[in-house]
């Protein structure tokens, strides 16, 4: 996820080849029809099927999804009625979120949820295009979460296409378009994206699809730029952990902003083609951090309530690390601006009276404050983007410097793919994070992360710039407007010596002692 804060689908060759063979789901296969007849209305109608039920059957709509904060799509729904193969039938709603019917056989429930909010985090229905998260508008079965659903949209504009890897064209008296996903988790995982977009595969990364929305002013560049993007990311972390992966862009004025991330693709607003690139470094990398390499405090998910994790500083934070790595290294920024962005975010987390009392772990763990205003205020918390980003090239000096260079931060983030991101096994907070770090750096991590993670004892920044032979100046700015502020401004020291610039170039281009001899052979 990255916050603005503080082939077209894939498959789309093979859709008639995938038409044809499409199988109809199992009996016991939850099933749900959607559709988006008159979308100027904004209503998504929505129609779920329960087979197999015996005497009564609960379902509720997620409280939160997209975003840390609990935003009850609940809010958004009118008109739920059920009914069996025979007759209506009663319903009963629990609480804000959970309704009861009492029936048995197959039971179908249907209703009408309200969504006309641009972004990533959202979803909308207009006239103009629809994109939704699917746990936005999709109820589920608490206690049948792990069976089969199928998906399927109907009475969609003659000129509107989807965007999305799990969707396939059926046949009829007018084109259907329907998913059959592994449970509901697989499916409230990948949005969907309705319209008329321009839709293709990135060249030279056939896998990779990109849909948008919007008009790209330089799509030859945008889409080069990306393709450079995406294939060092998955070289440096060892190839691609997906088999196909959908890009969804947003761009223009008022379409929202931000990106979020999913296990085989993204959505992504922004109002530039440079902003949609920066986003798209930092969902790109999230297919490893958070999407498979995964904090076990977020595991299962938990729709109904907050879930507490106190490592969002890695999951998010350090991906905000390796989102600047990754432009500089592909050569998109210039070093002077990997610097000037650097100095920026120091100076953001040093200019927050609550750096000084909120330690990365807590700023996690009190991540569902963010939806209040005053939570957001410098005096009251600090960013664990802007925090882990830091501590994450911190790391990486440290790393660097521990192991003479042979090591980075880059092998942690390998090792914490092998152990964990391939294994599916999730990782407990900061114990497995220290201790892979800990095997990374052959040396205790301990003292940096009581220092630095858990604590708030103030970044040596000075020492540590000094293992790449960079500079960190203060320059104070004072008006009548703005008061007194202090700007970090990063350069390289002339006098560094030879270790010192080999840290550097690996900082700057993902090179350690141990990368540059294999090369030499």
């Amino acid at each position: 996820m990255r916050r603005t804060l503080r082939s077209f689908p894939l498959r789309f060759a093979s859709f008639v080849l995938l038409a044809c063979a499409f199988a109809t789901p199992s009996f016991s296969t939850i099933q749900y029809e959607i559709s988006l007849a008159r979308p100027e209305q904004h209503a998504f109608h929505v129609k779920m099927t329960i087979p197999d039920v015996k005497d009564s059957v609960t379902v509720q709509m997620p409280a939160w999804n997209a975003l840390y904060e609990i935003r009850d799509f609940a809010s958004h729904v009118r008109e739920v009625k059920a009914s069996n193969e025979s007759a209506p039938l009663p319903i009963e709603k629990l609480d804000k979120q959970t309704w009861r019917v009492t029936g048995s056989g197959t039971i179908t429930i249907s209703y009408d949820t309200f969504w006309d909010e641009p972004g990533p985090f959202s979803s909308q229905l207009n006239s103009e295009h629809a994109f939704f998260n699917p746990a936005m508008i999709l109820m589920y079965v608490p206690t049948r979460r792990q069976e089969k659903v199928a998906i399927s949209l109907e009475e969609l504009p003659a000129s509107w296409m989807p965007a999305s890897s799990e969707l396939w064209m059926s046949f009829g008296p007018g084109p259907t378009w329907s998913s059959q996903a592994a449970k509901y988790d697989a499916f409230a995982d990948s949005p969907i994206e309705l319209g008329k977009t321009e839709q293709s595969v990135l060249g030279g990364l056939p896998r990779v699809s990109v849909a948008v929305h919007g008009k790209l002013e330089h799509p030859d560049t945008f889409r080069e730029k990306l393709a450079r993007i995406c294939s060092y990311e998955l070289s440096l972390m060892g190839g691609a952990p997906f088999e196909r992966y959908l890009f969804i862009f947003h761009v223009g004025d008022n379409v929202g902003g931000g990106g979020m991330e999913h296990a085989n693709g993204t959505a992504i607003a922004a109002r530039t083609e440079e902003g949609l690139l920066t986003v798209a470094a930092h969902e790109f990398f999230h297919l490893w951090n958070v999407k498979r390499i995964r904090p076990a405090s977020l595991e299962p998910v938990d729709y109904t309530k907050e879930q507490y994790t106190k490592s969002l500083w890695f999951a998010e934070g350090v991906t905000s690390t390796y989102e600047r790595y990754t432009l500089v290294r592909t050569g998109i920024w210039p070093k002077a601006h990997f610097y000037a962005d650097l100095g920026h975010e120091i100076s953001t987390l040093e200019a927050s009276p609550a750096n000084k009392w909120q330690s990365a772990e807590q700023s996690s763990l009190d991540t569902w404050f963010e939806k209040y205003a005053i939570y957001n205020q410098p005096d009251h918390s600090v960013s664990y983007y802007t925090k882990g980003a830091v501590i994450g090239v911190l790391l990486d000096l440290w790393i660097r410097e521990q192991t003479n260079n042979a090591q980075s931060l880059d092998d942690m983030m390998r090792a914490m793919n092998e152990q964990f991101g391939k294994t599916g096994k999730p990782y407990r907070d900061r114990e497995d994070l220290e201790a892979v770090c800990t095997q990374t750096a052959k040396t205790s991590c301990k003292a940096f992360f009581d220092n630095f993670v858990s604590g708030t004892t103030p970044f040596p920044y000075d020492e540590y710039f000094s293992f790449a032979g960079l500079t960190i100046r203060r320059v104070v700015h004072s008006s009548v407007q703005i008061g007194t502020q202090t700007a970090f401004e990063i350069s390289e020291d002339d006098a560094a010596n030879e270790k010192q610039k080999r840290i550097r170039v690996g900082i700057l281009a993902s090179t350690t002692e141990k990368s540059v001899s294999a090369t030499a052979k």
